[in-house]
């Protein structure tokens, strides 16, 4: 049991990170034949249109709580969007902020934002859904004080819902390394990240958000629970029942990677904790009846969530099976591997590169931090509300850098 244990467990892990990206590329690449043959047969247009008669009335909500360092650059870059300024609006709920948000807001007047004051403090969706209810506009655009819109990233977000399946559609979020920012894991996982989701997209298989550029069929924006993460929990019940969750990597928004490695470390637990609180709330996302959707969640969400469990679990049997030899190679290579990952992390603390040690330091501190997150879970530690990361970012600044990352 101990030997199948180990084999399992490490098996789980490689599915996951080696096998379904796989997998999906090859689900993708029939996808694509198939729609190859259709566009040459018919001809028509395989991309998602703009349609001159379809420019639906959008409301961008954002939840603001001690922004002052960005949310004068926040606001410039909302008012320069290209979208008809008659069918676009702009409210800001502000959650109780502590420190000059409220007053730089008030020294850059536009008859275009609407600044909603709130004096107590509730959490990010609490503050969106309520200015949801101040809207009858048909899409919700969802962003964050920290993260810029390129011109047309409403346009190339409002277009998906021309389709009346289409319920959510979320925008590639970009993020870039400013001067003085250590990237540390942040930028090698966020690439990961965004490939995998083009893929499940392909496959009508996409089913979170980029909470910075999310965008909602107002008629569907009826969220259940609140929680921590709720550009995954809301889009997540969106395509459960039964409509499409679109990523378009054409709608970018950009975002500076958090300045410090321990700051990244922090957001990291903090998500994770809201991850945990998702899937437990959300059991019936594992029916096996909903098909190739359901086998996405498991294979791309669940077991990432459960990889720390399962290399512990894999560690700590090796170590109990290492009198055989087999089993002590594959100890020691866990341990050189483990090894590596705190080599880099000491680099990184003094200020050097971690070079050779940068892939084994980037999967620990992500498998680390979900433990911690679990934990915060369990433990019920994690409130709805929370101190956001302080940046220095000026807009143009991000988006000349965006666009070089591209």
């Amino acid at each position: 049991m101990t030997e199948s244990a180990v084999w399992i467990c490490l098996s789980l892990v490689v599915f996951h990170y080696v096998g379904y990206p796989l997998l999906l590329f090859v689900f993708s690449a029939f996808s694509q034949a198939k729609s190859d043959f259709i566009f040459l047969i018919r001809r028509a247009n395989r991309r998602c249109p703009f349609q001159a008669d379809y420019v639906p009335r959008v409301a961008l909500l954002m939840s603001v709580y001690n922004e002052e360092a960005v949310i004068r650059a926040k606001v410039k870059n909302l008012l320069e969007i290209d979208y008809p300024s008659d069918r676009l609006e702009f409210l800001l709920g502000l959650d109780a902020p502590v420190d000059s948000t409220s007053e730089l807001l008030r020294q850059t007047p536009s008859s275009r934002l609407c600044v909603f004051p709130f004096q107590t403090r509730r959490g990010k969706l609490a503050v969106l859904c309520d200015l949801a209810g101040r809207t009858s506009a048909e899409i919700l655009v969802f962003t964050d004080a920290n993260t810029m819109f390129e011109k047309n990233c409403i346009r190339n977000l409002v277009r998906h819902f021309a389709d009346p399946r289409v319920g959510a559609a979320s925008g590639e979020e970009i993020r870039v390394v400013t001067p003085g920012t250590d990237p540390g894991g942040e930028s090698l996982y966020w690439h990961y990240e965004s490939a995998l989701k083009i893929l499940e997209s392909r496959l009508n298989c996409s089913l979170g958000g980029n909470g910075a550029a999310l965008a909602i069929r107002r008629s569907l924006f009826h969220p259940r629970k609140q929680s921590i993460v709720e550009d995954f929990q809301i889009p997540l019940e969106i395509r459960f029942n039964g409509y499409r969750v679109v990523y378009d990597p054409e709608a970018v928004a950009v975002e500076e990677i958090a300045p410090t490695f321990s700051a990244q470390f922090a957001r990291r637990v903090r998500i994770s904790a809201g991850n945990y609180q998702t899937l437990f709330a959300n059991p019936g996302c594992l029916n096996p009846m909903k098909g190739l959707v359901t086998f996405c969640f498991f294979s791309h969400r669940v077991l990432r969530w459960f990889v720390p469990l399962f290399l512990l679990a894999a560690f700590s049997c090796s170590i109990s099976l290492s009198t055989q030899p087999e089993y002590a190679v594959l100890l020691a290579a866990q341990s050189v591997f483990y090894v590596m990952a705190g080599l880099g992390y000491w680099l990184k603390k003094s200020g050097k590169r971690t070079r050779l040690f940068s892939l084994p330091l980037s999967f620990c501190f992500m498998n680390f931090a979900l433990l911690l997150g679990l934990f915060r879970y369990l433990n019920r530690r994690q409130t709805l509300t929370w101190k956001p990361t302080l940046r220095q970012v000026s807009p143009e600044v991000l988006l000349n850098k965006g666009s070089e990352s591209r």
